[in-house]
């Protein structure tokens, strides 16, 4: 007998949407997308709709097992669970004892995206004195530049954009990363109002737009100083509103006059009077809204540059008006649910040693005077796939003293480095909460399936691991469902206003929306907008530079609708169909370096050179490099990735990932 039952997407999306899944209760077979999520609406992608074959790999890893082969060489034998966690926790103790918790490294990220199942490691790690984390990996300038304006003010939903009248798309392939808010733009388009592009690389999105500009990558924030410029000019800034509702506003109107759309174009590479143009067009409209992508926070200066796409929001009185304003940052009005139930902050009796995620090769290797770790648990992520300066982790994965236990589905380039591999489950065979962080909703969804083969979730990892540890807390003999209940039974404000029907929806598994933020309920510590804020570094916004390179050509990471970060490498369809590792270049650049649209390149820089198969496009910026998706080192001729360009250096607010943010030189390979 089969019957259909609802969960919910685990990735990294903003839209955790709502998934059907009809099952004969021991396989999956068939997904669709569910018509009663408030957000997905049942449109979802062709990754999802291909889950059942995930699911099911013959790929799949199903059982414990130990390293037999050299580091990378992926030759593994099977083993007991009990085996491999007496060996972890046996080499834990001797590492605790020895070199103490700081010697310890715990490694996740977005590979399930709940809060339960993604979190959990952190109560055990925090019981256990290890090292933290600082998981910064993707948009954490975004957020602390919005934040540095805004505080805690919730910004757009992206339903909320039906009532804009006009869509600033900036830097967010929204085709790849945002499939739900798409017809927005559409319907927009059929009412006859104007959704304008500003991107380095266009490719994907431009289609979907009416006009697309193009900009130099790591320069946005002189764009926005100079339409900023135009508008004071024009008399189109809201004067009385920013007065009135804002911090700082008289001293920043005096740095505009130095900010041209001329002295802008001599950085961003557009002209002049389309940048006077952009401005006036945003300017004249009612309520416009800017959807702002994470890529222009991923540089040196990339705080900066978002407090000042943030200022721009609100510099026509935009925010005081339905669908005005900014989406893409932190919607809604709050938490909906308590996440320290789940990571056990109290648990920590020490600080200890912080590890920012974008330096783990430092921390592998030993840098600044910091002994390098001796054991990393990696769970939730491929970091040899998506963690800048590639072959520094893999030099220092290679270590024979360094002790890898890898929790996963499938034999990731990380996952070749293990000493120690564990089988980890997917979604729909354990239950979890899902938090949206694009949208204002929340959601639980139940197991479907129990684990294949001896597959175990995060959270039941850690207790058997905690029990080999003798932790003694109860909530290391809660049961993951238990887990499901006390988080419900602990409501954050954004679940204050459900209705008995809602909370009847989320106690069967489901999802509801919560309510849209009042955008004119400024959350700071003075209850207005900060234009000039006395808390950050540089209180007066201005336009500062990217780190750059000495390399000519600038080099960007842009999502594939294909994969999703180092996510479903194990579906042929879908990386058949994304084809080989594509550098995109214009094609002026290309032809003054002698290159044609499918030849065969290196692109190299201070840190490595990488092959890639050269994609001519005019929807590059001229000196931009762009490469779509994360690979697997088998499909790099050198096994390289792009990753192994980027440099570990963090942005200037938020300690975040500056991956856009490298130079490099692209020649011709001559394979003889």
């Amino acid at each position: 007998m089969t019957e259909w039952k609802k969960t919910i997407c685990p990735y990294d999306c903003p839209t955790s949407c709502g998934l059907l899944v009809k099952t004969d209760g021991t396989r999956i077979l068939e997904v669709k997308g569910d018509p009663d999520h408030p957000a997905s609406h049942g449109l979802i992608c062709r990754k999802m709709h291909g889950y059942a074959d995930s699911i099911h790999s013959p790929s799949r890893i199903l059982t414990p097992m130990r390293r037999v082969g050299e580091k990378g060489e992926g030759r593994f034998v099977p083993v007991s669970w009990d085996e491999a966690i007496s060996e972890i926790t046996g080499r834990w103790k001797e590492i605790l004892s020895r070199d103490g918790g700081d010697a310890i490294l715990p490694f996740y990220y977005s590979g399930v995206m709940s809060v339960i199942q993604r979190k959990c490691g952190d109560a055990f790690f925090n019981r256990m004195g290890a090292c933290s984390l600082v998981k910064t990996l993707c948009s954490s300038a975004k957020g602390a530049g919005y934040e540095a304006v805004m505080g805690r003010t919730g910004c757009l939903d992206p339903r909320e954009l039906k009532h804009s009248d006009f869509l600033l798309v900036w830097g967010s392939n929204m085709k790849a990363t945002r499939i739900q808010s798409m017809p927005v733009l559409d319907s927009a388009r059929k009412a006859g109002k104007r959704v304008v592009l500003i991107e380095s690389c266009a490719e994907d999105m431009a289609p979907y737009c009416d006009g697309t500009i193009l900009i130099r990558p790591g320069t946005d924030g002189a764009l926005a100083l100079a339409m900023m410029h135009v508008l004071v000019r024009e008399g189109l800034a809201a004067e009385d509103y920013l007065r009135e509702w804002s911090c700082g506003w008289p001293g920043f109107k005096e740095t505009l006059p130095a900010y041209t759309p001329v002295w802008a174009e001599g950085i961003t590479g557009i002209p002049a009077d389309v940048t006077e143009a952009l401005a006036m067009e945003y300017g004249r409209a009612s309520r416009p809204a800017i959807i702002l992508g994470s890529g222009p926070s991923r540089y040196g200066n990339g705080g900066m540059t978002v407090r000042l796409i943030t200022i721009l929001s609100a510099l026509t009185g935009a925010w005081g008006r339905p669908g005005g304003g900014l989406c893409g940052c932190n919607p809604g009005i709050g938490p909906c649910a308590d996440d320290t139930i789940v990571t056990r902050p109290d648990f920590r009796t020490r600080q200890g040693r912080k590890v920012n995620i974008n330096q783990l090769a430092q921390a592998l290797n030993g840098s600044h005077g910091q002994d390098p770790i001796q054991s990393l648990y990696v769970y939730g992520s491929n970091p040899v796939g998506s963690v800048s300066s590639q072959a520094e982790t893999v030099k220092g994965l290679m270590r024979q003293d360094l002790f890898t236990v890898v929790h996963e589905r499938f034999m990731t380039d990380t996952a070749r480095y293990a000493d120690i591999l564990l089988p980890a489950t997917f979604s729909v065979e354990q239950p979890d909460c899902y938090l949206a962080y694009g949208y204002c909703t929340f959601g639980t969804a139940y197991k479907v399936l129990e684990p294949a083969g001896q597959c175990r979730s995060n959270w039941n990892t850690f207790r058997l691991l905690a029990g080999a540890m003798g932790y003694e807390e109860a909530y290391f003999k809660k049961t993951e469902e238990g887990m499901v209940e006390e988080l419900l039974a602990h409501p954050g404000p954004g679940l204050a206003k459900a209705t008995d029907r809602e909370w009847d929806i989320l106690e069967k598994g489901g999802v509801i929306s919560t309510p849209f933020a009042d955008h004119m309920d400024f959350k700071t510590e003075t209850g207005k907008i900060l234009i000039v804020n006395p808390g950050q570094p540089e209180p007066m916004p201005r336009y500062t530079s990217a780190h750059g390179g000495e390399y000519p050509l600038r080099l960007i990471a842009v999502p594939s609708g294909y994969t999703l970060n180092s996510i479903f490498l194990e579906r042929e369809d879908l990386t058949g169909k994304r084809g080989p590792m594509k550098l995109m270049l214009h094609p002026l650049d290309a032809a003054g370096r002698n290159i044609g649209d499918g030849d065969k390149v290196i692109a190299y820089n201070d840190l490595a050179q990488v092959e890639f198969t050269a994609s001519l496009t005019p929807w590059v910026a001229r000196g931009a490099a762009a490469v779509a998706g994360v690979y697997g080192m088998s499909l790099s001729g050198s096994g390289l990735l792009v990753n192994a360009l980027h440099h570990q250096r963090l942005s200037d607010i938020g300690e975040a990932t500056t991956l856009n943010d490298n130079t490099v030189e692209v020649r011709p390979a001559f394979h003889h």
